[in-house]
């Protein structure tokens, strides 16, 4: 079945889209326990690159999972495929010339990694937004620990389910010490030079 699969080379590249939109394009992977900030400090981060006229797209794991993967639980293969489809929707929207967000538990490395073979090491940026459990669990925004403590949710990552945290991300934020403005800052500072072509 592979063999008969031939891409087209079609002339616009991701050079010709990121010359049109003026900056370059890759993937910001927020990667944390649930309830850490991931998808707070990625929102404040694409307003900001928003308002300095870059072109973005942010991808949730939520909003993910109610479309593209609603098919999908929360086993560990499944938790596997959910983040390899991911990776392989930000390499398109890395190719159209963004700068994508995403916001994602991703909590086995062999998956992180597979992120970043995918897109390729110069287009992956990871952030590891390293709240530890017990603050998660205090701020409990979701109700989702509560429910993981009475056994209402099975594989709940950082309850009955292992996170892998990042031993070597480019960027870490432990949002017990430092606001999502200063999170924001730290990112924008380190991509500032990745922006320009």
């Amino acid at each position: 079945m592979e063999e008969n699969v031939i891409p087209h080379d079609f002339s616009v590249g991701r050079k010709e889209r990121e010359a049109l939109k003026g900056h370059s394009s890759f993937l910001l992977w927020f990667t944390g326990l649930s309830g850490s900030g991931k998808s707070t400090i990625a929102n404040a981060v694409e307003k900001a690159l928003v308002e300095k006229g870059i072109h973005t797209y942010a991808l949730d794991g939520d909003n993910v999972r109610k479309g593209l993967n609603n098919n999908l639980s929360f086993s560990p293969e499944d938790r596997s495929e959910n983040i390899r489809r991911i990776a392989e929707v930000a390499h398109l929207m890395v190719d159209a010339g963004l700068v994508v967000l995403a916001a994602f538990v991703s909590p086995y490395k062999v998956d992180r990694e597979n992120i970043r073979e995918i897109l390729g090491a110069d287009n992956y940026i990871e952030i590891f937004v390293n709240t530890p459990v017990e603050e998660c669990e205090r701020r409990d925004v979701k109700g989702l620990y509560a429910k993981a403590r009475s056994g209402e949710i099975k594989n709940f990552t950082g309850i009955n389910a292992p996170y892998e945290a990042p031993e070597q991300p480019d960027i870490e934020i432990d949002t017990t010490e430092q606001s999502v403005g200063e999170a924001v800052e730290v990112v924008l500072t380190y991509i500032e030079n990745k922006l320009k072509q």
